[in-house]
């Protein structure tokens, strides 16, 4: 029985003509090579259709993961920052401190002068009471008495010592009194603490003394208790009365009572060492 459906060509006659294709295809490889460029031009159009959710897909990811990068590197950029204004603000105030001890080094100390840094551990809160402790006692070989300045004048003296720590008596307190002159024409006079860290008063001052507002007073180094030439106070005001015996002179210290944190101790005379009874007089 013929089969319903014939048959096509056999399998040898394909094979020969596959075979003789790729002959002719092989010899005409070199003439086939624009119609290839034409036909990869038309087909690229295709190809970057189909390549396209890949790429959207892959740039997504790469935004994600960068703006993650992105966020950890600005997190650590942001504790970093903290650090580093942390450690700016230390700077700040090392630098000040170093400033403000260049400064104190650099007083007008004498030559043959021993002298030594201290540091403020505490200030009195008696409204009545000018006084300080430091950090600097017998075993540094403090000694009441002792004349203290800041980078700026006089401070005040040692009143009380023990074996690492010494109260200081600040000029301003009104049990306080140092013999002073002024610096334009050698008048002198004594300048007493009047409880206010801004003021200090001169008693006993003739009507007739020539005195104004805007000298310097220096220690005049009378009672040996402080060296002399040392910046006391500036005189600020000056009242001349007809119905008094005295002048009225305020004087405000050159020396920043109300801030200080770093002193100098000096030691004028290795010998002489005052009582505590003398601690108040000038």
């Amino acid at each position: 029985m013929k089969p319903f459906f014939n048959r096509g060509a056999s399998v040898q006659y394909r094979l020969f003509m596959a075979v003789l294709l790729s002959l002719a295809l092989i010899l005409a490889n070199d003439r086939l090579l624009p119609l290839r460029s034409t036909m990869a031009t038309l087909v690229s159009p295709l190809q970057y259709l189909a390549n396209l959710p890949a790429q959207v897909l892959d740039g997504l990811s790469t935004n994600l993961s960068s703006r993650a990068e992105l966020l950890r590197e600005n997190e650590r950029l942001r504790q970093r920052q903290l650090l580093m204004s942390e450690q700016l603000l230390k700077m700040a105030n090392l630098q000040e401190e170093n400033d403000r001890l260049r400064a104190l080094l650099q007083s007008p100390t004498r030559k043959d002068a021993r002298r030594m840094v201290a540091e403020v551990m505490y200030v009195d809160r008696d409204p009545f009471k000018s006084q300080i402790l430091i950090d600097k006692g017998i075993n540094e070989g403090v000694y009441v008495g002792q004349p203290v300045l800041d980078d700026s004048g006089v401070v005040g003296q040692v009143t009380e010592v023990a074996q690492s720590t010494a109260r200081v008596l600040l000029i301003a307190d009104f049990t306080h009194a140092i013999p002073v002159r002024v610096a334009r024409n050698d008048v002198r006079a004594v300048a007493h603490g009047s409880g206010k860290l801004d003021q200090l008063e001169l008693v006993n001052v003739p009507m007739s003394t020539d005195i104004r507002v805007g000298d310097l007073l220096i220690s005049s180094g009378l009672g040996q208790r402080f060296p002399e030439g040392y910046p006391v106070a500036t005189v600020t005001q000056v009242v001349r009365d007809e119905g008094m015996t005295w002048a009225q002179v305020s004087a405000e210290p050159v020396a920043h009572l109300d801030r200080i944190r770093y002193l100098l101790l000096l030691w004028q005379n290795e010998v002489h060492r005052i009582s505590p009874r003398e601690v108040t007089g000038g």
